[in-house]
């Protein structure tokens, strides 16, 4: 692997420990962004990354389990391939949504709570609420919008 490409692979996996994501599992997916082929088996992760393949093994489950990346079988082969799931991105994104709504949902039933109660005790909640609904409202939109576009480009 390239210096460039390392440090890709580098940058991919801190961003998703940021996110809570161990470092490995990251740097698999750094990767298998921009591996040629798309496809890789376990013994080339543990090559390309230079991990050992107990956790390889252990990180290609976590994602596999994520969702994020899947089996793939190739014909003629016995062992497992790994590439970054289709439609994983778009998924992630959808699933980000919903998360807002649930927080939404959260400031509405500490408004009924409050609902006779003095409107400062409740602003907290508002205010919440407020961000909440415009956000889902608005990035609901754009993937929309994102996604007629997909449809476009390839149609």
């Amino acid at each position: 692997m390239s210096d460039s490409l390392h440090h890709f692979v580098e940058e991919f996996a801190l961003a998703y420990e940021a996110a809570g994501i161990p470092r490995t599992a990251g740097r698999i997916l750094g990767w298998l962004m921009v591996c040629d082929p798309p496809e890789q088996t376990a013994s080339q992760l543990v090559e390309a990354l230079g991990a050992s393949k107990a956790s390889i093994s252990t990180m290609t489950r976590l994602l596999v389990q994520m969702h994020l990346i899947e089996r793939v079988p190739k014909r003629g082969s016995r062992q497992d391939y790994f590439r970054i799931r289709p439609g994983t991105w778009s998924e992630r994104v959808k699933n980000g949504l919903a998360g807002l709504s649930v927080y939404k949902t959260l400031a509405d039933k500490g408004l009924r709570l409050l609902e006779n109660a003095p409107p400062e005790r409740s602003e907290r909640l508002r205010e919440m609420r407020a961000l909440y609904a415009f956000f889902e409202e608005e990035l609901q939109g754009l993937f929309e919008r994102y996604e007629r576009g997909k449809r476009k480009r390839k149609g």
